[in-house]
C-alpha cells in the first residue's frame, strides 16, 4: 500500500540516490584511473572535435568532386603541413622575437608605468585626478604588477604547454582522420542505443545538435580570425609594440563569449599605456571599433541567430565551466550547454506529447 503512495516513492527514491552518492564517494579512488584516462584524452578529443567541424565541409566538398574520402583527408593534411611551413618561416621568427622581448622587458614595465603616471601628475588636465589620492599611483602600480605577472606567467605557461604537447600532436591527426573518415558511423551507433519508437525523434535531435555545433564552431573561427587580423592591422598603424603577439593572444581569448573581449583588452591597454597615453587611447579606439564591426556587422551576416542563449546565461555557464575545469571548461561550457539544452527540450517535448495522447 505504501509503494502506491507518491510521496513515499519519491522519498524512497531520494534516499536511494543519496545512498548511491555516499557509497560512490567511498569508492571513488577505484575510478581514479578512468579520470586519468579522461584527462589524458580530453584535450586531443576536444581539439579533434573542433577541427572535425572545421574540416568536414571541405572533406564533403572534395568527396562530391569524385575524390575518395581518405585521399581528400590526406590532401587537406598536406595543405596544413604546407601552411605550417609557411608560418614557421614567415611568421614564427617575428613572433618568437616579440615573445622573448616581452618576457625580457616585463620587469621594467612597472617602472615605465610609474614614469607615465608621474607625467600625468604634472599635467594640469589630470592634476585633479591625482589630487587627494596619494595612494592612487601605488594602487595602479600594484594592479599593473599583478597583471604583468599574470600575462608573463600565461605566456611562459603557454610556451611550456607547447613544448610538452607531444601526446596531442601524436594523437590529434589520427583521431581527426578517423572522425572525418567514419563520421557517418557515429549517428548509427547512437541511434542504436535509442528505443526503436523514438529513433525518428533521436535522428532529428542528433541533426539539430550537429547543426548547432557546426554553426557555432565554424562561425566563431571565421569571426575571430577576422577580428585578429583587424586588430593586427590597427596595432601596426598606431605603432603598438608586440602587435603580432597581442593580436594572436586576442584570438583565442575572444572564443570566450563576452568575458574574452575584456581579457584580451587588458594586455593591449597595459602595453599601449606604457608606450604613451595617446597610444593607449588609440588602442582602445581600435579594439572598440573592431568589436563593433564584429558584433554589429559581421555577426548578423555570418552567424545569424543560431546561438539562442541569453548573454547572462552565457556568462554564468562560462564561469561555472572555468571553475570546474579551468580554461578547457571555459571553452567547452557553451557547446556542452547547447547540446544539453537541445536534448533536454526534445525529451521534454516527447514526454509532453505522450501525456497529451494518454489524456
Amino acid at each position: 500500500m505504501l509503494l502506491q503512495n507518491k510521496f513515499f516513492r519519491t522519498t524512497l527514491g531520494i534516499i536511494f540516490l543519496l545512498l548511491i552518492l555516499y557509497l560512490g564517494s567511498k569508492v571513488i579512488v577505484l575510478f581514479s584511473p578512468i579520470g586519468t584516462i579522461i584527462n589524458l584524452l580530453l584535450v586531443p578529443m576536444m581539439l579533434s572535435g573542433f577541427m572535425y567541424y572545421l574540416l568536414r565541409p571541405l572533406v564533403n566538398y572534395l568527396e562530391k568532386r569524385k575524390l575518395k574520402r581518405p585521399i581528400a583527408i590526406l590532401l587537406i593534411y598536406a595543405v596544413f603541413i604546407a601552411l605550417f611551413a609557411i608560418f614557421w618561416v614567415a611568421v614564427w621568427p617575428t613572433l618568437q622575437d616579440q615573445i622573448q622581448n616581452f618576457i625580457r622587458n616585463a620587469p621594467y614595465l612597472v617602472q615605465d608605468l610609474q614614469t607615465q603616471l608621474d607625467r600625468l601628475r604634472e599635467n594640469p588636465m589630470f592634476a585633479r585626478l591625482f589630487h587627494g589620492e596619494s595612494d592612487l599611483t601605488v594602487r595602479l602600480t600594484e594592479y599593473l604588477q599583478n597583471a604583468v605577472t599574470w600575462v608573463t606567467n600565461s605566456i611562459s605557461n603557454l610556451i611550456t604547454v607547447i613544448s610538452n604537447i607531444v601526446v596531442v600532436v601524436a594523437t590529434l591527426p589520427i583521431i581527426l582522420y578517423y572522425m572525418l573518415k567514419d563520421s557517418h558511423k557515429l549517428p548509427r551507433i547512437l541511434l542504436g542505443l535509442i528505443p526503436r519508437k523514438y529513433r525518428s525523434e533521436g535522428q532529428e535531435t542528433l541533426e539539430q545538435v550537429d547543426s548547432a555545433l557546426s554553426s557555432f564552431i565554424v562561425t566563431r573561427v571565421i569571426l575571430n580570425l577576422i577580428l585578429g587580423l583587424t586588430l593586427y592591422i590597427g596595432f601596426l598603424v598606431i605603432g603598438l609594440p608586440y602587435a603580432l603577439l597581442l593580436a594572436l593572444v586576442s584570438v583565442p581569448l575572444n572564443f570566450i563569449p563576452y568575458i574574452g573581449a575584456i581579457l584580451a583588452s587588458i594586455p593591449v591597454v597595459i602595453v599601449s599605456f606604457i608606450e604613451s597615453p595617446m597610444t593607449a587611447l588609440w588602442s582602445l579606439v581600435i579594439i572598440v571599433a573592431a568589436q563593433q564591426i564584429q558584433d554589429n556587422l559581421l555577426t548578423p551576416i555570418i552567424y545569424g541567430k543560431s546561438l539562442d542563449v541569453h548573454p547572462l546565461t552565457t556568462v554564468i555557464i562560462v564561469l561555472v565551466g572555468g571553475e570546474f575545469y579551468g580554461i578547457i571548461g571555459v571553452l567547452l561550457a557553451l557547446p556542452v550547454y547547447m547540446t544539453v539544452k537541445i536534448i533536454f527540450l526534445r525529451v521534454y517535448e516527447i514526454i509532453v506529447a505522450e501525456r497529451m495522447n494518454e489524456t
